[in-house]
């Protein structure tokens, strides 16, 4: 096998390093130099190859027993690889932004104390993933918060976007009390409403003001630790805080006139053509479209049938048969 000092100086890892910087270098030959020297029978580029190839992905996930277990590898050459690769890791991880997990309404409030001295309302939204860690804080209107100003799909439409698990409200109040006020209220309900619809929770609706904060969740959650996430599952207001339901109020008068009648209509070389079936027949309500007709088209001498089908309702108005 050739000895390192047979290899041309231009090939040698360090002198190219020197050269031509690190990026003309291969992982091997990077390790090469940090190896310094080969072993009997391979020089030093062979054996940083064999350890490459070996590990491969698990690269940095070595520990000293694994590189113990190649020939020619004693304790120091390995203990110098693993040192130098959790050097590099804890440099790493000190540059790279922690997650921000947000556990509680004190969380939030922290990163929203800006809104404390804001002359005008603001509302914020925090989204987070299943696991709580904040994905984006955005601000969703500024002016004053009315239910008809804030539509839902200002909240939603970023919180699919991103894919958040979770959303996290937070409102100022300028007047300086952060009791909720009931327009604050309906928001919340019509917020948790469409979070229903939408399969995100709306983990918390918070207040915040000068002489302190209002947190719903807080308020209706029972329970002590008043964390956000527990066991791994996010909660929300859902199940917490009574939402309105829509009233919906029948404005249909009951009639007890008989809407069709049960004699056959005996007609030579015709059928019956109430007897001409299919689905979305309007057989059975033909008195109820006389009814409406009659109440609202008073003293009418024409009537078309522009949906006609099997053509019961224009049998129907057609006034020489009409059943009254």
């Amino acid at each position: 096998m050739p000895r390192i000092k047979d290899i041309p100086k231009a090939d040698r890892p360090r002198e190219k390093f020197l050269k031509k910087g690190s990026d003309s270098l291969s992982r091997s030959e990077l390790l090469a130099i940090l190896l310094g020297s080969g072993i009997k029978g391979k020089n030093v580029k062979e054996l940083a190859g064999q350890i490459i190839r070996k590990f491969g992905a698990k690269f940095l996930d070595l520990t000293v027993n694994d590189l113990l277990e190649i020939k020619g590898i004693g304790q120091a050459k390995a203990l110098q690889i693993i040192s130098a690769l959790e050097l590099v890791k804890r440099f790493y991880l000190d540059s790279v932004p922690k997650e921000n997990v947000i556990t509680s309404a004190q969380n939030v409030i922290s990163l929203s104390l800006d809104l404390v001295d804001k002359k005008k309302e603001y509302l914020v939204c925090f989204y987070l993933n299943a696991r709580n860690v904040l994905l984006k804080k955005e601000i969703i209107s500024i002016g004053i918060l009315d239910k008809s100003l804030v539509h839902p799909r200002e909240i939603f439409g970023l919180a699919v976007e991103l894919r958040a698990a979770g959303v996290v409200l937070v409102h100022n109040h300028p007047s300086g009390n952060p009791a909720p006020s009931e327009n604050d209220k309906e928001i919340v309900n019509r917020i948790i409403e469409a979070g229903k619809i939408m399969g995100i929770n709306i983990v918390d609706f918070i207040i915040i003001a000068e002489q302190g904060e209002f947190s719903f969740f807080e308020k209706f959650l029972s329970q002590d630790s008043k964390l956000y996430l527990s066991d791994g599952i996010q909660y929300s207001l859902f199940d917490v805080f009574e939402t309105t339901s829509p009233v919906y109020t029948q404005i249909t008068k009951k009639s007890r006139k008989v809407y069709f009648s049960q004699r056959a209509r005996e007609t030579a070389g015709y059928f019956d053509i109430q007897n001409r079936r299919f689905l979305g027949n309007k057989y059975k309500l033909l008195g109820f479209i006389e009814d409406i007709v009659n109440e609202k088209c008073n003293g009418f001498n024409s009537f078309c049938d522009i949906f006609a089908g099997t053509g019961v309702v224009g049998e129907r108005f057609n006034f020489n048969q009409c059943l009254r």
